[in-house]
């Protein structure tokens, strides 16, 4: 016997050695090594053996010990069926994966074990079970590919049917989309080192690399899409996106094991036709998330007054992508005014209340997953179209009249579902009731019979005690021999001929009739044959509504927007914001600006400022105290510039906004100790960023560049990387710093100028003015904040104390150009003044040729000298 055939009978051995239902357990879990298996058990979800510990450990539920197989006891933990959504939520929240193993055959005529069959796999990329989602987020798949020149990724959302593809060129671009996608599932290749950035995702899922072949991808894709090329997606000439997209394909069919219908095509999303922000920058900008997890107070959270959950998620994704294509920009602008200008938003918003999540409900329907209240939304939803199309009819503006053509006619299925449907129908078509009872003739008379059963019984009762004259006649049913009709023993040589006898007791004989039959065979199947008739409704309802699936996408996807443009309009109105203007001309000039959530947070009036960028001025050295508003400042030009392309209105009294292909920050900085980065090295590596990446259509903010080293290397860095900004990139720079030596840049004919936030003193208390002024800040007032922080009074008090010894020397000290020259100059020393005589005995010591004791008398004598 070859090694092969013994471990083939070893395993028949072992499995021989199990119960029929753990050898059914092991063929499921064959299938699915890597992920838990909810094995179906009557009303029951078991999971067993490691499945069953993990179980237990994450979502805390009890870890028993019932019976064994082969000898073992089988560690088993369970949830309740009608429950199983709630700790599956749980689960892919964890990034965990499940894969449901149901009872495919009916117990009750199933010879011996039932069968049992993996009909999906539930992954946290491919959930589409509305408790399973997030309301107002997209939950995305992403899969990516690589070669020599760069990524390929590919991303879907199958709880709404969108498919995307890019390709990237570096890892910081492949940072910058994660950090604007954050999929919940990422598929790679098993093939080597990945950037940290990648598998340390929640999520993160390694696939064999020959999933991730082009070529196979692209067979893939032409049989999903019944397609002989992929010229029309125009992918045809991107091998890396086709790569991913195949894998990612590949997946989603063998998890979710059915066809796909509501996937429809696949579009390209490239990097160039948005304005490219890098994670730091989202970051910075706290466009939807904040470190100590509050969204309340970000962009996000002041903007996002939309009604419906597809429309939160639509404004998610213009935040994150805001668009270069001033003609999409500029309709989007045109369509808030005229909503706003019309009055028309309120009206729409209000009809809007009444609108489900039907981008969501339609892919439900294409799965054949959709539950009745799915379609009783989708049929109050559909009812709406005529009168928005009405509202919308009269409004002058090029893309509200798209979105009206765009809505489509459904007059057909809205008056299918408005007759078919109950007006509240129950949770689960399996309980029956969804539909109306003049809907179907045969469905009506089922529902009478069973419901009206007890009464066929009272009349049939009455009409045989008179045609019989037996008074004590009774017609009953039992479980076990079903309906009869009961006489007497005295009485029973009464019973008319046509009368057969069904069962014989000790005082009574119990009859059945022909008409008697044929109703207890109606009555007893016409709830089960009621609910079959209902199930049949339902597939052909779910096939109706599947093959108008496109157009009742694309009139899911106008809602969404008209939502997100309606919102607009309402923030445009309620907080007074502007209408901005892009211009083909280069520069920046916003009026009055202010920063949207400061103000939205604040209880006092926020003071607006003005912002200039044009061909004179390329950075704005801004420098001021602590506390004085400067990134406050900064925050709110790139927020502006931001909304401005989305299609919003800004927090200005005016606006006009040229070309723009970058926002970049270098806004405060953390420890990233998990890389081994120090704040320093985080601040240098986002400056890199910057100074690799900026060019002249990008606006840049820089916050406090040096800090985080010694006084003159800080310095020194600060001005290089001012200096650099200003000759070799030209961006719109906002550089803030209290480095006071940087507004020395601003010489004539340097694209330099400088601006301060004012600060004032009344009596012992400091006053921030939060109004951008030109020229530099006179002081810092360092000490003023820090006793506004709540130092103690003696500290403060000792500090000014050597604050001003320290003004003294440097006083007295020569003043040295600022130059970077001069700050690399061992004989610089502004800052503390130190004497001659120390300069000289520190340059006499040899470091290499001193002993410890020798290196600390030398270190006293020096301080001595000081």
């Amino acid at each position: 016997m070859s090694l092969k055939e013994k471990e083939a009978a070893a395993s028949a051995r072992a499995q021989a050695e199990h119960t029929p239902l753990m050898r059914q357990f092991f063929a499921a879990k064959a299938e699915h090594p890597d992920v838990l298996l909810f094995f179906r058990m009557g009303d029951f979800y078991e999971l067993f053996f490691d499945d069953a510990r993990k179980a237990a450990r994450l979502l805390d539920i009890t870890l028993t010990q019932r019976g064994s197989s082969a000898g073992q006891p089988i560690p088993m933990a369970g949830v309740p069926v009608h429950a199983c959504e709630g700790y599956l939520a749980r689960l892919v929240a964890l990034g965990e994966s499940v894969a449901i193993c149901e009872q495919i055959g009916d117990p009750a005529t199933s010879k011996g074990i039932v069968d049992r069959k993996v009909v999906r796999v539930v992954t946290p990329g491919t959930v589409t079970d509305e408790a399973l989602l997030s309301e107002r987020r997209d939950t995305l798949l992403l899969a990516l590919s690589r070669d020599k020149r760069g990524y390929g990724l590919a991303w879907m959302d199958l709880a709404s049917g969108r498919f995307l593809v890019n390709e990237v060129d570096s890892d910081d671009a492949l940072e910058a989309e994660l950090a604007r996608l954050e999929p919940a599932e990422t598929l790679v290749p098993d093939d080597g080192t990945w950037p940290p950035t990648v598998l340390e995702r929640t999520g993160a899922r390694r696939r064999p690399p020959w999933l991730f072949d082009a070529d196979t991808g692209r067979r893939q894709l032409l049989q999903f899409f019944a397609l002989h090329d992929l010229t029309g997606f125009g992918i045809e000439d991107r091998p890396r996106a086709i790569a991913a997209a195949g894998a990612l394909l590949g997946y989603v069919e063998e998890t979710q094991k059915q066809r796909l219908p509501h996937i429809g095509a696949i579009a390209i999303e490239a990097s160039d036709g948005a304005i490219a922000m890098n994670a730091a920058t989202r970051r910075h900008l706290e466009l939807d998330t904040r470190v100590d997890g509050d969204t309340r107070t970000t962009l996000l959270g002041v903007i996002d007054t939309t009604i419906t959950p597809m429309g939160g998620r639509l404004l998610r994704r213009w935040l994150h992508r805001p668009l270069r294509d001033r003609r999409i920009v500029g309709e989007r602008h045109h369509a808030v005014a005229t909503l706003a200008d019309a009055r028309a938003e309120s009206t729409l918003r209000e009809s809007f209340r009444a609108l489900g999540d039907l981008e969501r409900i339609l892919t439900r329907i294409a799965l054949r997953s959709a539950r009745p209240r799915d379609l009783s939304t989708l049929r109050d939803g559909l009812a709406l179209l005529p009168g928005v199309r009405a509202l919308l009819a009269p409004l002058d503006s090029p893309r509200l009249q798209a979105l009206a053509a765009e809505l489509g006619e459904h007059a057909a299925n809205a008056h299918l579902l408005a007759t078919a449907l109950v007006p509240q129908p129950p949770v689960l078509a399996r309980d029956g009731g969804v539909f109306a009872d003049d809907y179907d003739a045969d469905l009506a008379e089922l529902r009478r019979l069973s419901t009206n059963a007890d009464q066929f019984l009272v009349d049939l009762e009455a009409r045989e005690r008179a045609a019989t004259g037996i008074a004590t006649l009774k017609v009953g049913y039992n479980r076990v021999h079903g309906y009869f009709i009961e006489i007497s023993k005295g009485q029973s040589v009464r019973a008319p001929t046509h009368y057969t006898r069904r069962q014989t007791l000790t005082g009574a004989e119990r009859y059945i009739t022909e008409e008697l039959k044929q109703f207890e065979d109606k009555v007893l199947s016409a709830r089960e044959r009621s609910l079959a008739r209902e199930k049949l409704l339902y597939d052909g309802l779910l096939d109706t509504l599947n093959r108008d699936l496109d157009a009742l996408k694309r009139c899911a996807g106008a809602l969404s927007e008209l939502d997100v443009l309606a919102c607009f309009a309402e923030r445009a109105q309620a907080l007074d914001w502007a209408r901005p203007e892009l211009r083909d001309a280069p520069g920046i000039h916003v009026e009055r600006g202010r920063h949207p959530v400061v103000e939205a947070v604040r209880d006092e009036p926020f003071e607006p400022n003005d912002l200039v960028f044009d061909e004179h001025v390329r950075m704005r050295v801004i420098t001021g105290p602590n506390m004085g508003g400067k990134s406050t400042y900064m925050r709110q030009n790139a927020l502006i510039v931001l909304l401005a392309h989305i299609g919003s209105f800004v927090p200005a009294a005016r606006a006009v906004i040229g070309p723009i292909d970058r926002i970049l920050t270098r806004i405060g900085a953390g420890d990233d100790l998990a890389r081994g980065q120090s704040t320093f090295m985080v601040e240098m590596a986002e400056t890199s960023y910057i100074l690799h990446h900026a060019t002249a259509e990008s606006l840049v903010l820089m916050d406090e560049i040096g800090r985080g080293t010694s006084t003159y290397d800080g310095l020194a860095l600060a001005d290089a990387c001012a200096r650099h900004l200003a000759a070799v990139n030209r961006s719109y720079t906002l550089f803030a710093t209290h480095y006071f030596e940087l507004t020395a840049l601003a010489e004539p004919g340097s694209g330099i100028a400088n601006v301060h936030l004012d600060a004032v003193e009344h009596g012992d208390a400091l006053v921030f003015m939060h109004a951008v002024k030109d020229g530099p800040a006179n002081r810092s007032f360092g000490l003023q904040v820090a006793a506004l922080a709540g130092l103690p009074k003696a500290v403060v008090r000792q500090a000014r104390g050597r604050l001003a010894e320290l003004e003294q020397q440097g006083r007295d000290a020569p003043v040295m150009p600022m130059t970077v020259d001069a700050l690399e100059s061992p004989q610089q020393f502004g800052l503390f003044a130190p004497s001659s005589a120390a300069i000289e005995a520190l340059a006499a010591i040899e470091p290499d040729e001193l002993t410890p004791r020798q290196a600390l008398e030398a270190l006293y004598r020096l301080k001595g000298l000081l």
